[in-house]
């Protein structure tokens, strides 16, 4: 066994122990106090286990991927790979899913007294609802939004709106919907790393994108919808800062202006948006347009919300009363700064932990002045902009648990991390047998 493996254990081990330190101390100030308002801390879950429909092929898929994944992300032609990358995400998220039963694992997730679906009833005039929107955030307003629409903007809940509005109504499609655009987002994070890196690290990627233990939570909530936007804001913006067509910038910007739309925290996505730039600085001096299309994309849906009467930034202001007018208020910060990173672990695995660490030795490895930094050096530039994205949402005090869902988009970005680790089949064991323990011991709320 060879020390770099070794140091990787021992970094596995410590996100082990952090799990297990954030259940023990969580158990006991839940029972003590009863502040935390989760059954089975750090995560929103209750102890149920259980196997249903979607086991039997929950472990085959991770059995294949194991076995095949490492080999199969080499050899596969390129477009071949990405399409077998989203397909097997699919798969992986639908199974586990189907765990619960189609109803409480799927077509029951998004019509809860808290979710989106429960209001489209109220969405009959749309530009009459974005002028009043904010006039429902705080409780004790007339007519109180439920929790999720309070806590996000309305370009969240005007998503199922729209999808009602053509006819795929109910919590089956809403989930279907989730679950299809969701799985794209472990694509983009591919076309990224290939453009920013190289396309060696991101066939080493693709095997852990696909099987991450994210899954879980990925079907079905509304944060894997958004984890998919963000992600192909970030894609399409490596793609035009590294000689792609210039006009990707301009749908890059107009993604990270709907991504800002749909969630108040993924505004940080433009940490990792700005170590993008810093990355293709050399391509933006020789074509200085990229930044205005990206400027120009990035006004439009800021732009129609705006006309239309919404008010992003007195909505947010309202958000953070309402808040601490609920649970947030109460669930002690002391935990949860910490709690919250077990969260990220149980949700990007051991093997993201042991690729964190391989990320830092990266990053601290030296290295010639004036030379241009190789491929590894520019994925842990990437990895390491959403880590500190994380970060900065954990230090902010507005995550307070449920971050195995919330943080789901910036967690996509910790998983490339994986590609600098040896003996692939060993860590994707890890991550699957998280997975499937997770989704088979615990009934999680989302």
């Amino acid at each position: 066994m060879n020390r770099a493996f070794l140091r990787d254990l021992y970094a596995a081990a410590a996100a082990a122990l952090l799990v297990t330190a954030a259940v023990l101390i969580g158990r006991h100030i839940q029972s003590s106090y009863g502040t935390l308002f989760v059954h089975w801390p750090p995560v929103l879950a209750e102890w149920d286990p259980h196997v249903g429909p979607g086991t039997g092929a929950a472990v085959p898929v991770a059995v294949a991927v194991v076995a095949y994944g490492p080999a199969l992300a080499v050899r596969l032609p390129w477009r071949t790979l990405l399409a077998a990358a989203w397909g097997t995400a699919l798969a992986w998220t639908w199974s586990l899913a189907l765990v619960d039963g189609r109803q409480r694992g799927v077509a029951g997730r998004l019509t809860t007294r808290n979710e989106y679906l429960t209001v489209i009833g109220r969405f009959h005039d749309i530009p009459a609802t974005l002028r009043d929107f904010t006039h429902h955030i705080v409780v004790g307003t007339p007519a109180p939004w439920p929790a999720h629409i309070a806590g996000h903007p309305p370009g969240a809940t005007l998503t199922f709106v729209l999808l009602d509005r053509i006819g795929l109504r109910g919590g089956g499609w809403a989930g279907a919907w989730c679950i299809t655009v969701g799985a794209t987002a472990c694509v983009a994070v591919l076309v990224a790393v290939r453009a920013l890196a190289d396309e060696e690290l991101a066939r080493r990627a693709a095997p852990f994108l696909a099987l991450a233990p994210a899954a879980v939570w990925m079907g079905v909530s509304a944060d894997a919808y958004f984890a998919a936007v963000a992600a192909w804001a970030v894609a399409l913006l490596a793609l035009a800062v590294t000689g792609r067509s210039v006009l990707w910038a301009a749908v890059s910007g107009l993604l990270f202006g709907l991504t800002c739309y749909l969630s108040y925290g993924l505004t940080l996505f433009a940490l990792i948006g700005a170590a993008v730039l810093v990355l293709g600085r050399r391509r933006i001096r020789e074509r200085p347009v990229l930044p205005v299309l990206l400027l120009v994309g990035l006004a439009v849906v800021p732009t129609v919300f705006t006309l239309a009467g919404f008010d992003w930034w007195e909505a947010y202001r309202l958000l953070v009363r309402r808040y601490y007018q609920g649970v947030g208020g109460i669930r002690p910060y002391g935990y949860w700064v910490w709690a919250n990173l077990a969260c990220t672990v149980l949700i990007t695995g051991l093997a993201t932990a042991a690729g964190l660490r391989r990320t830092g030795a990266v990053l601290l490895a030296p290295r010639r002045r004036g030379e241009p930094a190789p491929a590894r050096t520019r994925l842990a530039v990437l990895v390491t902009a959403a880590l500190l994205a994380l970060l900065v949402a954990d230090l902010s005090g507005m995550s307070k648990a449920e971050t195995e869902r919330i943080w789901l988009p910036f967690a996509m970005w910790l998983l490339p991390a994986c590609a600098f680790l040896t003996r692939p089949r060993f860590w994707l064991t890890a991550q699957a047998l998280l997975a499937l323990l997770l989704n088979h011991l615990l009934l999680t709320g989302w």
